[in-house]
């Protein structure tokens, strides 16, 4: 049976230094969107720097955003009897969330444009493309900690996982649905489509971020529900999905609204 294996470490070491693949692909991740964003930022007559002046806030920011989301949701793995709360601080073991990166993202992008006199919107639409970008990175470093997949397979693109690394339950069970590489091909995906869509409808005033939301989620909501690692629940669904869905609401409502006051002022300037 053919499978896609799984890398035999994720980390190296450098003398007493470890090198660890996660934080490299998030470094990488990080720097191609800041990239991404610099190019479309000063091809719409952005000042130069000033892409680079919002990261340094934007950044550290939406690291902190990660961990708090992560560490809220699925807090039994560091409080509680047997537990070790310093782990909190462990982010190289991995755990972090796109929801809280976002989140502390935004509160520090907001900041920074604050000082610059930059509107956040304009900010938002510059660096959708490459929040999708940077997340299709990210998610291999998911591959080389052997984590983020999800029911057993047993097609051609199943992933091999090791015993130590399984579900309880499945420790016989070999190979699993691919649910990083399905979440990196979505961004991808979701990249070329902000891209093309912003040209074709002309979307402004952060509609071209609406838009990235709206696509990632839906991605996101079925891959969510692919998953089997343990994850707490609302309602019977993995926490997750339900962020998943109320993003995409927030965002479809905002193009809607948006849309809606276009052809408001369009009709009003025909008028006069």
């Amino acid at each position: 049976m053919t499978a896609i294996p799984s890398p035999p470490q994720a980390v190296w070491h450098l003398g007493p230094l470890p090198i660890r693949a996660y934080s490299l692909l998030m470094v990488l991740a990080v720097v191609v969107g800041i990239w991404v964003t610099q190019r479309r930022w000063t091809a719409r007559g952005g000042e130069r720097g000033a892409i680079g002046d919002i990261a340094t806030w934007a950044v550290p920011f939406g690291l902190i955003g990660a961990r708090i989301y992560h560490v809220a949701t699925d807090w039994q793995q560091y409080f509680g009897p047997g537990r070790d709360a310093l782990r909190v601080f462990a982010i190289w073991e991995g755990g972090i969330s796109i929801w809280g990166a976002v989140a502390g993202g935004a509160l520090g992008a907001w900041l920074a444009c604050r000082r610059r006199g930059i509107p956040l919107r304009d900010f938002a639409d510059a660096v959708a493309p490459g929040i999708a970008l940077g997340q299709a990175i990210a998610r291999w470093g998911n591959w080389f900690n052997q984590e983020l997949y999800g029911g057993p397979t047993t097609l051609p693109w199943a992933l091999e996982i090791d015993a130590a690394h399984r579900p309880p339950g499945m420790e016989s069970t070999a190979t699993y649905h691919p649910a990083f590489l399905y979440e990196s091909l979505w961004n991808l995906g979701v990249a070329g489509l902000v891209l093309w869509a912003e040209r074709r409808f002309r979307l402004d005033r952060g509609r071209t971020f609406a838009l990235y939301a709206a696509a990632y989620t839906t991605g996101r909501a079925w891959i969510e529900w692919l998953r089997v690692d343990p994850a707490p629940l609302l309602l019977g669904l993995r926490f997750n999905v339900w962020t998943a869905l109320v993003v995409f609401g927030a965002a479809l409502a905002y193009l809607i609204v948006t849309r809606l006051n276009g052809l408001s002022a369009g009709r009003g300037s025909m008028r006069g």
